[in-house]
């Protein structure tokens, strides 16, 4: 059952001044990506150590663990299309009633559903720095990823082409600083009304986000969520897509 009826919800929408949304992996899943610690997520199955493909300390040790990771990660994704609340999200921006998208993916949905001031938490594949001369290089994508890895060396491991240094894509790894925090929290400060999406926010410092606002805030995501009601808080059990369907046809676009 609704905690929030999908037209208050859209009211709430078309009143605002000042939107802003934090997703999670929860609004790509519906497109095909796996979640990292949901019931079948990569954590769960154990079929990716987050230890060794994720923290930024082996990976300069052992960079295998996380291409071996990027290879089927960047087969997996490279096809899929955003989804319908990746859409309506972008639809938004467009007609101006989002001031922001703050991300914990790092798959670049968001972008390709047309949105532009999306803040990239954990950074995304959309770029790289040379570990050695730090040479970064920007406007990647999945096919440029999957074609290097390919031209590589067995594991695929990528190599900078102007040293030849190891290549880091600019992802946040355990124990890297997020990226943008600062600037996410004063976002959410300033809003007057916040969307969670897709996130059981148990994961910090992002988890921590909401606790920035007294505005009204919704929360749609499956399953629990590390967030105590609150006044102002309103928490949606339901699938993302379906939700904002019935959202959709109450906004003024």
């Amino acid at each position: 059952m609704y905690t929030l009826e999908p037209a208050v919800c859209a009211d709430l929408i078309n009143k605002s001044k000042s939107t802003v949304v934090l997703t999670g992996a929860g609004i790509s899943t519906a497109a095909g990506i796996p979640d990292f610690r949901g019931p079948k997520g990569l954590y769960v199955t154990r079929r990716y150590d987050p230890e060794l493909v994720f923290e930024i300390h082996n990976f300069h040790r052992s960079p295998e663990y996380f291409y071996e990771f990027t290879s089927d990660f960047a087969s997996a994704v490279k096809d899929i299309d955003p989804t319908f609340t990746h859409g309506f999200l972008a639809r938004q921006e467009r007609a101006g009633l989002l001031a922001g998208i703050i991300t914990q993916n790092i798959d670049i949905l968001h972008q390709l559903a047309g949105s532009s001031n999306v803040l990239e938490l954990h950074g995304s594949y959309r770029s790289a720095t040379c570990q050695s001369c730090r040479t970064q290089l920007s406007e990647l994508n999945y096919d440029w990823w999957i074609d290097s890895m390919r031209d590589s060396t067995r594991p695929p491991i990528v190599h900078c082409p102007t040293c030849g240094g190891l290549l880091k894509p600019d992802i946040v790894f355990f124990g890297e600083s997020v990226n943008g925090y600062d600037r996410a929290e004063a976002m959410v400060s300033g809003c007057d009304l916040l969307l969670v999406l897709g996130s059981s926010l148990n994961v910090t410092p992002a988890s921590l986000l909401p606790y920035s606002t007294s505005a009204a805030t919704v929360v749609v995501n499956r399953g629990a969520v590390m967030l105590p009601p609150g006044p102002q808080r309103f928490f949606v059990d339901e699938d993302l897509d379906v939700y904002f369907r019935k959202v959709a046809e109450h906004v003024t676009f």
